[in-house]
């Protein structure tokens, strides 16, 4: 069971590319819902190619919000996006209408689950500085620092994950108590003894996910990627920290500066794509409330809990 107020949401999630906003429209059209983005690159308006957003004719057959909300230059963090999905089921439920939140982001899903971590704000010198000696020395470095002080939360951080680790340093130097004596609203049952709860998570064989991947970035690219790239540079202002993450932007945007070729850069996009495919379904099955399914089960799950 998700904590209140989203105890009586469904969440449909997994992997990009996995098919989850065709299956959703279905879902929700079945179960008289509406949908509540789970994307943190479909808030931005103008990224709807790279995005993957659904289209007009979806938005048409069935209500989403959270989409097209911010201008690309414009920052989102986790504790908005969960204020607003609050507000935003409060209201749907007020109505008579059933939630049916959908998408990818680990930390969105995460914060759904389990809540937001309320630790230190964050220290730009001491991030620089940590940066600096990661550049120097390599991100294992100070990954194995990590485990030397933290070891429990470095066992949940791979050693790749520059970002994670600083922060778990940072907040160990500012405040001399581990990033796990923070988290303790994080905790949830451990894998194995938590009961099923409404979140599911599109599970298929890899070749599959894969192939369909990279389907998906060809298209991207024959479907005007590469155009929508030049018209959010030529807005005049840069995509903000968080929109600049979206795959796929940063290569078309060497393909524009003729820094890459385009079959170069479509090739690039894949293989980030398909890495960040596992690193989802890495943070689908940490979370024990988190229930893997086929695409065919999915469905059949959602109508058995609409109908208890």
């Amino acid at each position: 069971m998700l904590p209140a107020p989203f105890e009586n949401v469904f969440v449909l999630t997994g992997p990009t590319g996995s098919g989850k906003t065709a299956l959703a429209i279905d879902a929700a059209q079945e179960i008289h819902a509406e949908i509540i983005s789970m994307d943190s690159m479909a808030l931005y308006r103008g990224m709807d190619v790279g995005t993957a957003k659904p289209s007009r004719a979806d938005r048409a057959a069935v209500p989403h919000h959270l989409i097209d909300v911010k201008e690309p230059w414009e920052s989102a963090s986790v504790a908005w996006w969960l204020e607003q999905a609050r507000q935003i089921t409060q209201d749907i439920e007020s109505r008579g209408k059933q939630v049916l939140l959908v998408g990818g982001t680990p930390l969105y899903l995460k914060a759904l689950v389990s809540g937001l971590f309320d630790g230190p704000a964050a220290d730009d010198e001491l991030r620089r500085r940590l940066a600096e000696e990661a550049q120097t020395h390599g991100t294992a470095h100070l990954h194995a620092r990590l485990c030397a002080v933290d070891p429990v939360c470095a066992a949940r951080i791979h050693p790749n994950d520059l970002r994670r680790v600083i922060r778990a340093l940072e907040v160990l130097e500012l405040t001399g108590k581990p990033m796990g004596g923070w988290q303790t609203q994080w905790r949830t049952e451990s894998p194995g003894t938590a009961a099923p709860g409404n979140v599911i998570w599109l599970d298929m064989p890899r070749e599959a996910l894969y192939e369909r991947i990279n389907a998906r970035v060809e298209d991207m690219f024959a479907g005007g990627l590469i155009d929508e790239a030049r018209a959010l540079r030529a807005l005049g202002r840069p995509l903000s920290r968080e929109a600049s993450k979206a795959l796929g932007y940063a290569e078309a945007f060497a393909v524009l500066d003729g820094q890459l070729a385009l079959k170069e850069a479509i090739v690039a996009v894949q293989t980030r794509s398909r890495n960040f495919a596992k690193r989802q379904i890495a943070w689908f099955k940490h979370l024990p409330a988190c229930r893997p399914a086929t695409k065919e089960l999915t469905g059949t799950l959602l109508r058995r809990k609409i109908n208890r």
